[in-house]
């Protein structure tokens, strides 16, 4: 079976979970099925990284820091391309081309723009919303990665029932560990400054991931757990939220206890997750969150928002608070903090859910979905 993915949705700049998604299930889905090979679209400055004799990289089309050339690629030349190269079937992220030679298996990641307090913006909220209605319906197989989004999707599209695959998300348990490496606190003193102990929130400022609630829960901490737990932001800007971030805390009278940090090198966050005294996920809206499990699996206990994704993928293993409620979320963090008992109770549960997510689960899974699919078209 020779299977084409398109990669274009991802801006080279700007790296998500989809850049580690992509090269994870490529590379177990080579060691678990012998009979796939992968046609792969990238653009010309994409990171790539797998070399095999069965993965083939078409670099002709713009990746998604060319937006609007990346759209009309992905839309029709890219079905042409992978047609013409005797692909069996044409796997996207979150739309179906708009010429559609092949068969497409979908996948769902994102539902922030059917809430319009998500700020996904005009143009991609309207772009999405034609997806949703006029797109969606055309895929021949939907992947999503959790109980909560696969109920949404049929909350708005009942119809998906037949076609409609569940697969959790996969981690990097080489990566994510609770082990350090030797020198490893000081390494992340050198280049951060930061001394083992501090809160932490990793992710792209997008205004649905809510930090400003964190830092106003934050806010509310003891001066005395401030100075020894100071909060440790990390992520890239997103339509001006960041700067909007540093001005609230500026406001809070925070600066010396908060600090931001831009998008840093993979690297860097196991390291991030270890030396942290807990990892916190605040957000509105998530798909899965995966940021949570990676901190599980290096030891780092989570206060997460109260969400039914957070319960579903926590499954208990976490303090789940509303964190419009500043009192209680403070609260949570000052536990998490302070409370031992706790947290001896909390690392090693966090340690077994984090082992619950593998990516030879989610390859495994998913391509075998596609197998049955493209047997069902060829009979």
């Amino acid at each position: 079976m020779k299977v084409a993915m398109s990669l274009l949705c991802e801006n080279p700049l700007l790296r998500t979970g989809l850049t580690t998604l992509f090269h994870e299930f490529v590379k177990h889905s080579l060691r678990l099925f012998p009979r796939v090979s992968w046609l792969l679209f990238a653009g010309p400055n994409q990171e790539w990284t797998i070399e095999d004799p069965r993965v083939r990289v078409d670099r002709q089309f713009p990746a998604n820091d060319r937006l609007r050339e990346r759209l009309f690629a992905d839309h029709f030349k890219v079905p042409a391309a992978a047609h013409a190269a005797g692909a069996d079937v044409l796997l996207t992220i979150g739309f179906v081309p708009m010429r559609k030679p092949l068969p497409v298996v979908m996948h769902i990641f994102s539902l922030q723009h059917l809430d319009s307090q998500n700020r996904v913006g005009l143009a991609r909220g309207l772009y999405r919303k034609w997806l949703t209605q006029f797109s969606w319906p055309k895929a021949d197989l939907i992947i999503t990665n959790s109980k909560f989004a696969q109920s949404q999707i049929l909350a708005v599209r009942p119809e998906f029932s037949d076609r409609l695959v569940q697969s959790y998300e996969g981690l990097q348990h080489e990566q994510f560990t609770p082990i350090q490496v030797s020198g490893e606190s000081e390494k992340l003193k050198n280049q951060f400054g930061l001394e083992p102990g501090y809160v932490l929130w990793i992710s792209n400022f997008y205004p649905y991931k809510q930090a400003s609630l964190l830092i106003d829960a934050y806010a509310k901490l003891p001066d005395e757990i401030r100075r020894r737990h100071p909060l440790v932001c990390v992520g890239a800007d997103w339509v001006g939220e960041l700067r909007a971030r540093q001005e609230q805390v500026a406001k809070l009278g925070l600066r010396n206890e908060v600090k931001f940090f831009g998008w840093i090198a993979d690297e860097w966050l196991a390291p991030l997750y270890r030396n942290g005294r807990v990892f916190c996920l605040p957000s509105r809206e998530e798909t899965f969150g995966r940021c949570v499990i990676e901190a599980m699996a290096c030891g780092a206990p989570c206060v997460v928002n109260d969400i039914p994704i957070m319960r579903e993928v926590t499954a208990g293993d976490a303090i789940v608070v509303d964190f419009r409620n500043q009192t209680l979320a403070a609260k949570a963090l000052a536990k998490a903090l302070t409370d031992e008992s706790w947290r001896r109770e909390m690392i090693p549960a966090g340690l077994a859910r984090a082992k619950h997510f593998t990516f030879e689960r989610l390859a495994t899974e998913r391509i075998n979905a596609v197998y049955k699919l493209v047997l069902r078209k060829k009979v």
